[in-house]
């Protein structure tokens, strides 16, 4: 009964600052978009790179797993004297954060694309670009949205960290709550966010069989 009493009063209490909800929410929706995408517009070509380059693979790992390895609010400390407070510096912390899943996934999926596909690929005249394009990045697209998604959700999270330097987002809501032992404002910040985390693993996820689909289907034309 006490955590459904609890639950009513984060009812109430969403319903009686619904303005400052928005703006906290929209904060930590921003946060986690932006730095997904960018993560992404980083992460999938340094990941390609890697695979075509053994000199280059070990460093790129290297530095995803660096990345991967240092707190974000140490990383949000080592950019503060640089970009001060404010929702900048968590959007560093959190972009750094969610590199490696997906710099990851894309060497895994390109790598373990069956090499007999790709010699006959080859075999047919194609270049290695035509390769990769028409063949390992097709068929690498599950893994690669495997890792998004694995990002994405853990950035959700992450994503309540802003707080501690001044980035907003629903950390304020949870971080204050559990100070003042205020279990309505508490669950009035975690629980959009668990949603949140669930929503955009469920829309990558069919985003992933939508593309993983289409890009067999032409991978297997384009070897037929």
């Amino acid at each position: 009964m006490g955590v459904l009493a609890d639950l009513a009063a984060a009812q109430r209490y969403l319903l009686n600052n619904q303005d400052t909800f928005l703006e906290l929410f929209t904060e930590h929706l921003q946060l986690v978009v932006f730095s997904e995408l960018l993560a992404i517009a980083v992460a999938v070509p340094l990941g390609i790179v890697a695979t075509r380059s053994d000199g280059l693979k070990g460093p790129i790992l290297t530095l995803g797993n660096v990345a991967q390895t240092i707190p974000t609010l140490a990383i949000i400390a080592l950019v503060f004297p640089i970009l001060g407070i404010g929702f900048l510096p968590a959007f560093v912390g959190l972009f750094v954060y969610a590199i490696l899943p997906i710099l990851t996934n894309t060497i895994t999926g390109i790598e373990d694309v069956d090499e007999s596909t790709v010699d006959a690929a080859r075999g047919m005249g194609m270049t290695d670009w035509e390769i990769l394009r028409k063949i390992q990045l097709p068929r690498a697209v599950p893994v690669i949205f495997a890792g998004i998604r694995t990002s994405a959700v853990i950035n959700v999270g992450t994503a309540y960290l802003a707080f501690f330097i001044g980035g907003g987002a629903l950390g304020v809501w949870v971080v204050g709550g559990i100070r003042l032992y205020n279990m309505a404002q508490v669950f009035a910040g975690a629980i959009p966010g668990a949603l949140l985390a669930i929503g955009m693993d469920t829309a990558f996820a069919l985003v992933e069989r939508r593309l993983g689909g289409e890009a067999l289907q032409d991978g297997s034309i384009a070897t037929g």
